[in-house]
C-alpha cells in the first residue's frame, strides 16, 4: 500500500468515527429518545439509547421542595431562550439528585428538552459534544451523574474548559448539570490546608485549596441535598407505598396500614442503610408491598 493509499484509508477511518456523532447516523432519533448516552471513546463511541423510568414524575420526589423549584425554574428559563445556569446538584446519596433531572426530563420533554448523559471518563470529549448539538434543534442538558475526579483526571480540566465558556460559544441550546457528593467534586487532603498561610490578619489558602475549589464555582447554581428529618422520610415511604400499591393492582388502606409498627419497620430500616433519604424509603416501600402482595396472593 502506498503512502497515499495509507492517508486516505487513515481519513477514511476518521470521517466514519466523526460520523458516528451524528445522530442520523449513529442510530439515535432524538425525536424517540429523549435520553441518550454519549461515549467518546473505544469502538463505543457516538450516541447510544438510554432507558428512562417514563413514570417518575416531580410530584414523586418529596422533601425537596425548594430543589425542585430551583432546577425546574432553570430548566424552563433554558427552554424559552432565556439565560439559565449550570447547575451542582450535591449532596447526601440517595436524596433525590439524579431522580430530580431524570424527572424533569419526563415534565419538558414534550417542550423540546433532551438529556446527554456523560459518564466521567468521557468529558475529554464534552467540547466536540457540544459542537455536535450546537447544530440540532432541541435544548440539551448534558449530565454527568455521580461525579467525582482524582487529582490528574483529564475529564476535570476539560469540564472546566466548558463552564468558562468554550463550549457554549459553540451551543447556547446546551447546558449541564451535575450531580456530585462532593461540593469541590475533587477529594480535599489536609496537607492542602496545612499550606495555608497568614498575610498581616488575612488567612489565604493554599493553591491547592483554590484549585479544588474553581471548578464547582463555575457552577452557577448549586443545590444541596440532605439527609431526611424522621417526618419528611415517613411521608415520602408512605407515598412509595402507596404508588406502589397501586401500580400492582394491591388493596393497602393508608388509615390502618400506617400505624407506629409501620413506622418502626421503616425507621428500622433506615437506620440498618445509615440514612434517611429517599432511596431508602422506595427500597422500604418495594420490600414492605412486595411481602403484602404475597400474603394477599396466598
Amino acid at each position: 500500500m502506498t503512502t497515499t493509499d495509507q492517508l486516505l484509508s487513515t481519513a477514511q477511518d476518521l470521517a466514519e468515527r466523526l460520523a458516528l456523532l451524528l445522530p442520523e447516523k449513529g442510530g439515535v432519533d432524538f425525536a424517540q429518545h429523549p435520553a441518550v448516552l454519549w461515549r467518546a471513546h473505544g469502538f463505543g463511541h457516538g450516541f447510544h439509547a438510554a432507558a428512562v423510568d417514563r413514570e417518575l414524575q416531580l410530584d414523586d420526589l418529596k422533601g425537596i421542595d425548594y430543589q425542585k423549584d430551583k432546577l425546574d425554574q432553570n430548566t424552563r428559563q433554558f427552554l424559552v431562550g432565556l439565560p439559565a445556569n449550570n447547575v451542582l446538584l450535591w449532596g447526601a446519596r440517595g436524596t433525590g439528585k439524579s431522580s430530580l433531572v431524570h424527572a424533569l426530563l419526563n415534565a419538558h420533554a414534550a417542550d423540546g428538552l433532551r438529556l446527554v448523559e456523560v459518564s466521567r471518563p468521557d468529558l475529554v470529549g464534552i467540547a466536540d459534544l457540544g459542537r455536535v448539538l450546537a447544530e440540532l434543534p432541541y435544548r440539551f442538558v448534558v449530565f454527568c451523574d455521580d461525579l467525582a475526579f482524582e487529582e490528574d483526571d483529564a475529564g476535570y480540566k476539560a469540564l472546566k474548559s466548558a463552564l468558562e465558556g468554550s463550549l457554549f460559544k459553540h451551543a447556547d441550546n446546551v447546558l449541564i448539570y451535575a450531580t456530585s457528593n462532593r461540593r469541590h467534586l475533587l477529594p480535599e487532603y489536609m496537607r492542602d490546608n496545612l499550606r495555608a498561610k497568614m498575610v498581616g490578619d488575612e488567612l489565604h489558602e493554599s493553591e491547592a485549596v483554590e484549585e479544588r475549589v474553581s471548578l464547582s464555582d463555575r457552577f452557577g447554581l448549586w443545590l444541596s441535598f440532605y439527609p431526611f428529618r424522621q417526618e419528611a422520610y415517613l411521608d415520602v415511604v408512605q407515598h412509595w407505598v402507596m404508588r406502589l400499591a397501586n401500580k400492582h393492582g394491591l388493596h393497602v388502606d393508608a388509615a390502618t396500614a400506617f400505624d407506629d409498627r409501620f413506622n418502626a419497620e421503616a425507621v428500622a430500616w433506615a437506620i440498618g442503610r445509615g440514612v434517611r433519604s429517599g432511596r431508602t424509603a422506595q427500597h422500604f416501600a418495594r420490600d414492605w408491598v412486595g411481602k403484602q402482595g404475597l400474603a394477599q396472593r396466598s
